[in-house]
């Protein structure tokens, strides 16, 4: 990794999947003191917990601090469950949004990661939500994200500023900033180590990682990973 450009310290919301090891590995690049934090919220890909510390070891500097790991389950259980918290088959729902969408839970996990922020001296706030791949989510759009800083700030008296390295860029983009942070290497570790898969299947490896591949996550995880490689290939061609 580069030196940093930036003295300030960054606490990365990091769920052990693509796009928030990405957004570490940008942190690690960009400032001096890096903490992570996790949430368990009864995802039913909770492996993608078990993710996460192949990662940090795979990114491990002097400058990686301490892990945190906030648990939400009974909090967001009790607001009722969705595809992404039960065994119920994915599906969009007659709002026209997909049943993997969790009320409020970007919104939480902000909060909550400002609050950790706020008593460990982190001004930085990094997190992987991107309004170009959009699946429909609306707490992942750029006006939301704006709204919820100006609040953290006016609501805590700080100024924190959130990051979202990934907001307009798509996976195959995402793929690419990965190989120009670490190389080859950090390709590696994402596509082997990180877990994007709804159903939490990691029972099978494909050229763009494990999972169903036939999900939601996948198939956008997997286009990206095509699109990305075929660019490549015309570039060297």
């Amino acid at each position: 990794m580069a030196r940093p450009s930036q003295t300030d310290h960054a606490l990365v919301l990091f769920s052990g999947g693509q796009d928030s090891a990405t957004c570490l590995a940008w942190a690690l690049r960009h400032y001096a003191y890096v903490e992570t934090v996790g949430f368990r919220y009864g995802q039913r890909h909770a492996i993608e917990m078990a993710c996460r510390d192949p990662v940090r070891a795979a990114l491990t500097t002097p400058r990686l601090g301490p892990d945190h790991i906030i648990d939400l389950t009974l909090t967001i259980a009790g607001l009722g469950s969705s595809a992404l918290t039960s065994d119920a088959t994915i599906a969009m729902t007659e709002e026209g949004l997909p049943n993997t969408f969790v009320p409020g839970r970007n919104l939480l996990f902000l909060t909550c990661a400002a609050a950790l922020a706020f008593r460990r001296g982190s001004r930085r706030i990094v997190a992987g939500m991107c309004e170009t791949d959009y699946s429909g989510y609306p707490d992942c759009r750029d006006d939301t994200i704006k709204a919820m800083q100006l609040a953290l700030n006016l609501g805590m008296n700080r100024r924190f500023v959130l990051e979202t390295p990934l907001m307009w860029r798509d996976k195959a983009a995402t793929w690419e900033l990965a190989r120009s942070l670490g190389g080859d290497a950090l390709v590696e570790t994402i596509r082997v180590e990180t877990h994007s898969c709804y159903l939490g299947d990691r029972t099978r490896l494909h050229e763009w990682g494990y999972g169903c591949a036939t999900c939601p996550a996948c198939e956008l995880r997997a286009d990206g990973w095509r699109r990305w490689r075929e660019s490549m290939q015309r570039s060297a061609g």
